[in-house]
């Protein structure tokens, strides 16, 4: 039963550490690690501010600006002042926005339901120009070098130019794309719910090489120290050689790894739908350790301050600490949180299905 729930989940959600304090996209970087350098609320003190859509959130936001950015299933995406929760503006699609935007050269990236990629000014909200795909834009844009990456679910990932909206390439798998691209050594790295991690190249869109996992790849990879990080409906989260496409390691959870991991300190973090968050060693793929939550864990854990937040089908965003694997707090919606947090100023910013964007500090 949990399998066939899950399934429902993801098709709705696996859509959800600059040093300039600012979480600008997706998983925070272009190699998804979900790791931020700033300060992190440690403890916590206050909500600093909630704002409401109309309808739920699994769209996870990027902060740049002094703006937080998300999209909502109310087919909106929302321009939100970080310190007041005051709307600067928002723009209407056609169907849900569950993609998560990204924020690059003044203009806000992300996808929409109705088939579209968008480029909206990040101070007027204007539209610059939109991309027609075949299928629903879940996935979660990535922008490296004047090219916005990003997959749908007609199969392909597309390279699109940021300035102009015109389409550069596009590279197809044998199934829905919803994984969220990451870009490490001029390589854009993805999965495919035809099973496969790709790594393609981000000039010509051609393959370098594609790894076979054993079941559908909804989980967004992450890159570091040579390795792309990534999680399989196999139940395992894989550890693999960026320039080789080699196997380094896999470790086995008990059911889906559909959480996309973070990666700080020489540990990798992911949840699984085994109701676990793990703590595993990057060059080992030992355990360091697990927190066992009472529901599936979808959200893609963020990294700040030697704190790792995520956020549970309980309706919970936890706060743990990442040597002990112990509970420093937790906070409680009226919904569940698929989204992945995002951490700047001090301040962790998420949403829940109740509706609510949460500011807590």
């Amino acid at each position: 039963m949990k399998k066939v729930i899950i399934g429902f989940i993801a098709f709705f959600i696996i859509s959800a550490c600059n040093n300039n304090n600012e979480w600008s996209k997706f998983r925070g970087n272009l190699d998804n690690t979900g790791h931020y350098e700033g300060e992190a609320p440690v403890e916590l003190t206050n909500i600093k501010w909630k704002f409401k859509t109309e309808d739920g959130l699994n769209s996870s936001p990027a902060v740049a600006e002094g703006i937080v950015f998300f999209g909502s299933m109310d087919n909106y995406l929302y321009a939100v002042n970080i310190k007041t929760g005051q709307e600067k503006w928002k723009f209407k699609t056609g169907d849900m926005v569950q993609s998560s935007p990204a924020v690059a050269e003044g203009i806000v990236f992300f996808g929409s339901n109705d088939n579209y990629l968008y480029a909206v000014d990040v101070k007027t909200g204007q539209e610059k120009w939109k991309f027609k795909t075949e299928d629903g834009v879940s996935s979660s844009p990535a922008v490296s070098d004047g090219t916005v990456f990003f997959g749908s679910w007609d199969n392909y990932l597309y390279a699109v130019n940021v300035k102009t909206g015109q389409e550069k390439w596009k590279f197809k798998t044998e199934d829905e794309v919803f994984s969220s691209p990451a870009v490490a050594d001029s390589i854009v790295f993805f999965g495919s719910m035809d099973n496969y991690l790709y790594a393609v190249n981000i000039e010509t869109g051609q393959e370098k090489w594609k790894f076979k996992t054993g079941d559908m790849v909804q989980s967004s990879p992450a890159v570091a120290e040579g390795i792309v990080f990534f999680g399989s409906n196999d139940n395992y989260l894989y550890a693999v050689n960026i320039k080789t496409g080699q196997e380094k390691w896999k470790f086995k959870t008990e059911d889906n790894v559909n959480s996309s991991p973070a990666v700080a300190d020489g540990i990798v973090f992911f949840g699984s739908t085994d109701d676990y968050l793990y703590a595993v060693d990057v060059k080992t793929g030992q355990e360091k350790w697990k927190f066992k939550t009472k529901n599936i864990i979808i959200s893609c854990p963020a990294v700040a301050e030697g704190i790792v937040f995520f956020g549970n089908n309980d309706n919970y965003l936890y706060a743990v600490d990442v040597k002990t694997g112990q509970e420093n707090w937790k906070f409680k919606t009226e919904g569940e949180v698929f989204t992945s947090p995002a951490v700047a100023d001090g301040i962790v910013f998420f949403g829940s299905m109740d509706n609510y964007l949460y500011a807590l500090e």
